[in-house]
């Protein structure tokens, strides 16, 4: 009887994974969409000067990057279920803050406080929610789902920096507003994760090995912790390692926090002139195709071959497609097809490139604590976005956007040199 009844219940557990993998990671993609496109895209139409905008949304990576130093405490204090929901009731407050403070008349600071705390629970939701997809599955069905898993997170990009953008805007322009459309789609935001946390804290499902833990003592804890980042620090080329996360998206780290304000400004002001619909729809649109088009495709032949032979490729892809801003940026051209080639040709160029740098994150994690030293990866990983950001919107306002795209060409060495320096098995990545 008992194993009827567990051969029943693990199927039941099977039929629900679908959905709730579906909205998991459509709810761990939203927040971050909002706090790092949504909120510079926002800040940009209410009048904040690329300096003050670039640098300090670029803090809001900060809790990204200190993420590994409070990830093992996620493990021991509760379940990973119990986070979840947790986090997605805090999000939600954070949205209905954000709604209730954007009238306020210091918006700009008030809200920058509440995206960090929105900050600080989505990374800390990302923590539990990648946790919960290994212990909830078994090493077969993470491999199975793994698709839909990504393509729930790639919908939530649309989603976030496209169709909200596009939906501020219509409102704003519809009702003659700054304001309104940006209050409307926080509120949405902060109703959609109230609802998806009542719905996942009665119907995630309960695995064992999320609830069966073996007790700690803080001892035992901060032991752990030290030898995490002990061996992590002591695993050979450590220093080549850490200079390949912190300087192969230096180009990119550079420009993600200026192409929305480009493209937002006035040819006058050296941008496009475009409104902040048509951005939305250029990002969730065809940038969105070309980001998937080519990760898919930078997956597939690094299957093919491995990381090793893909490596520098997919660097030089990283760099060249950078050239398309510097096109767009002496052009200004107005016919908006133009705009939406060079934006799908730079974010294929992208997602193909970023595949090597995801490659060599799993490659340097590879030993006793890996998945703790893949967290400490990510973490150097949003430091490499965040640092060279700060100065971002300093460095267009000192250069002009032409030539500030025309340096973060020059940037683009560092991309290709630090592949010359790391070290990989030709077999790693083949299929």
């Amino acid at each position: 009887m008992t194993t009827i009844t567990a051969t029943a219940a693990a199927a039941d557990g099977r039929r629900q994974l679908p959905w709730w993998i579906a909205t998991l990671y459509f709810a761990e993609g939203l927040p971050y969409m909002a706090v790092m496109t949504i909120s510079v895209i926002m800040y940009k139409c209410l009048g904040i000067n690329n300096t003050e905008l670039a640098f300090y949304t670029s803090w809001l990576y900060l809790p990204w990057v200190i993420k590994p130093f409070w990830s093992p405490f996620v493990d021991i204090i509760r379940t990973k279920r119990w986070w979840i929901v947790t986090m997605q009731g805090v999000i939600a407050a954070g949205f209905a803050l954000i709604a209730f403070t954007i009238p306020a008349g210091a918006f700009f600071q008030t809200t920058l406080a509440v995206f960090w705390l929105v900050a600080f629970a989505s990374a800390t939701h990302d923590i539990a929610a990648d946790g919960f997809y290994m212990l909830a599955l078994t090493e077969h069905d993470q491999s199975m789902y793994v698709g839909v898993r990504s393509l729930f997170y790639r919908i939530s990009m649309v989603v976030g920096q496209g169709g909200l953008v596009v939906l501020a805007a219509w409102i704003n322009e519809d009702y003659d507003t700054l304001t309104g459309g940006w209050i409307a789609i926080f509120a949405i935001l902060s109703a959609f994760f109230l609802g998806v946390a009542f719905l996942h804290g009665f119907m995630l499902p309960r695995p064992a090995a999320d609830s069966a833990r073996e007790p700690k003592s803080g001892q035992q804890v901060l032991r752990e912790f030290c030898d995490t980042f002990v061996e992590f620090f002591r695993k050979p080329g450590v220093l080549v390692a850490l200079a390949f996360m912190l300087l192969y998206r230096l180009p990119e780290a550079l420009m993600v926090k200026m192409i929305p304000p480009f493209l937002l400004d006035t040819a006058e002001a050296g941008g496009i002139g475009l409104n902040a619909d048509q951005v939305g729809l250029v990002y969730g649109t065809v940038g969105v195709i070309g980001l998937m088009a080519g990760g898919i495709i930078g997956g597939i032949v690094a299957g093919l071959g491995g990381l090793k032979k893909w490596l520098h490729p997919m660097a030089w892809s990283m760099s060249l497609t950078c050239l398309t801003f510097v096109y767009l940026a002496w052009a200004q051209p107005q016919a908006l097809w133009q705009v939406y080639t060079c934006v799908f040709v730079e974010q294929f160029g992208y997602g193909f490139g970023f595949t090597a740098y995801m490659l060599y994150l799993i490659y340097f994690s590879i030993g006793r604590y890996k998945t703790a030293h893949y967290s400490i990866c990510t973490g150097f990983m949003a430091l490499g976005m965040m640092l060279p950001g700060l100065a971002a919107g300093w460095l267009v306002d000192t250069l002009g956007y032409l030539d500030f795209f025309i340096l973060t060409i020059i940037c683009c060495v560092t991309t290709i040199g630090v592949c010359y320096l790391v070290k990989v098995s030709p077999e790693f990545g083949k299929k």
